[in-house]
């Protein structure tokens, strides 16, 4: 497709003939919605068919997420209407949105770890026996039922807190389905499983789509939109951009409509110099989990960490860290022997580390951006005489934001109001802002829109360049074909080979993944 057409694509409401749209199950018209400081949605537009799978693209802080709260009755538009089979709906509450058809899955799993999966599934609407009392065992069989509908195979007796993220992802599924609705929107349902899983759910996706259901997919990886959407939509900075079928446009099509601007190379990978070992590990071992891991991490390098879900890798780098110190073995920085017992001892031997969950350990949730990124850096560099350097803090801070594009009103707009990639670049300013000589990044770029992973590859690059030994770990294995130096491959807890960035490819590190 040429320039010229992507212009028209971007300027188009509509590439879809008026003349052939059927009935839409789900329409939004006209939609605005303001928070204090910043529209979050401006005159907002979507059109879902029924029976179809239509995704919906854009960069963090395009208003996607705000969008969907609206259809799911989290939130109320300011002005414009959501309707139903062409009826108007007044949602104000998630309760009225389920009762009306509409279900929605949230990126951030919404269950009760307590409470047992069928429990989780049919809460509020549990059957009873004659004495008005919980019938769990037509509990059980409605939800086996429901179950082999789906082709999930799970006991609904086990509690929640015992399932993997990919099992109460089905959970989470299954439950949406059990209210029989018209539409289901699907938050970033694949971020957290893997490739085989992804394949079960996709499955699903197509035999909801089969039974007539419309489905509104967020995702911000491309190849699942070629994969499993009919149609899409592009929103940028709150506003509606255009509306295609997935068949007619191309990747870089779709990158251009959502950032406005083409994004030349997503692995900036450069030739730097190599230097010293500045992070040796010796037969590491955390019992029951991980065993004799050894490697070297020079200045400059990029060591890529792969493997599979519950391979082991993130559990090393919590062990680096401090958080799940490990029982044996030995960390070395810059040839001298180190305890870590906590992160306070690694962050003083010059660490850092952006964890995998933001929500449950990166984010202080009810404070502002300045609380965040500062909170990692108030022991060194800005106390001066025992009192912190406020406005010097504050001013750091506020580059740093500035220089990752992190979208919001202000700092001190609670981080809790952020969109998920800007709360990871947020976790990303927070860590740069220490000047670390290790740098240990797990799933830096999960959830994070594509215009803002050229960005954060692009800064890893400066850093390896300033000398900064980096850990990358990720579950995408362009990413870590694309920036590593080197690529050690974990299985089951322990190290099945380390390979050259000359002699990685995906078949290589699949087979040495899957040993």
């Amino acid at each position: 497709m040429t320039s010229a057409s992507v212009v028209g694509l971007v300027s188009e409401s509509s590439a879809i003939p008026a003349s052939s749209q059927p009935e839409y199950v789900l329409e939004v018209v006209n939609v605005r919605k303001e928070f204090p400081g910043v529209v979050a949605l401006d005159d907002v537009q979507l059109k879902v068919r029924p029976g179809t799978v239509h995704a919906l693209m854009g960069e963090n802080g395009a208003g996607k997420s705000t969008l969907m709260k609206i259809i799911a009755g989290i939130y109320q538009p300011d002005q414009g209407e959501v309707r139903l089979h062409g009826k108007p709906l007044k949602l104000e509450t998630p309760l009225m949105a389920q009762e009306a058809g509409i279900a929605m899955i949230h990126q951030e799993l919404l269950l009760m770890n307590q409470m047992t999966v069928a429990e989780n599934i049919w809460i509020r609407r549990e059957p009873k026996n004659s004495f008005g009392l919980v019938d769990h065992d037509e509990m059980n069989r409605m939800t086996l039922e429901l179950f082999e509908r789906l082709n999930i195979q799970i006991d609904p007796e086990v509690e929640i807190g015992e399932l993997t993220v990919a099992n109460r992802q089905m959970v989470e599924i299954a439950k949406a389905v059990s209210f029989n609705s018209d539409v289901l929107i699907m938050d970033e349902p694949t971020s957290a499983i893997t490739e085989t899983e992804v394949a079960h759910l996709f499955e699903i996706i197509r035999g909801l789509r089969e039974r007539g259901i419309g489905i509104v997919y967020i995702t911000h990886k491309m190849n699942e939109l070629f994969e499993i959407a009919d149609e899409f939509s592009v929103f940028r900075d709150g506003q509606y951009i255009a509306t295609h079928l997935s068949t007619d446009v191309t990747r870089d099509d779709i990158i251009r409509m959502m950032v406005g601007r083409d994004v030349t190379q997503m692995f900036p990978k450069e030739e730097v110099e190599i230097g010293d070992v500045v992070l040796s590990v010796k037969d590491l071992t955390l019992d029951g989990v991980f065993s004799d891991i050894s490697f070297d991490v020079r200045a400059g390098e990029i060591l890529g960490f792969a493997g599979l879900v519950g391979s082991g890798r993130s559990n090393v780098a919590e062990a680096l860290f401090g958080v799940t110190p490990a029982d044996r073995g030995s960390i070395s920085i810059l040839g001298e022997e180190v305890k870590i017992a906590n992160p306070h001892d690694a962050i003083l031997q010059g660490m850092a580390f952006l964890t995998e969950d933001r929500k449950e350990t990166g984010c202080f949730l009810p404070l502002d951006i300045q609380e965040n990124v500062q909170s990692a850096v108030l022991h060194e560099n800005f106390v001066n005489g025992g009192f912190v350097s406020e406005a010097e803090l504050a001013v750091k801070s506020e580059e740093m934001c500035k220089k990752l594009r992190v979208k919001t009103p202000n700092m001190e707009e609670t981080i809790e109001n952020l969109s998920g990639g800007n709360q990871q670049k947020v976790l990303i300013a927070r860590w740069l802002l220490t000047h670390p000589r290790i740098l240990i990044l797990d799933e830096p770029t999960r959830g994070i829109d594509v215009g803002a992973k050229a960005e954060i590859h692009t800064l890893i690059t400066q850093l390896a360049h300033k000398g900064v030994a980096v850990i990358m770990i990720s579950s995408e294995l362009p990413e870590v074909l694309g920036m590593s130096d080197r690529v050690l491959v974990m299985h089951d807890g322990r190290i099945t080979g380390i390979v050259d960035r000359e002699q990685a490819d995906q078949v290589t590190i699949m087979n040495l993944a899957a040993q």
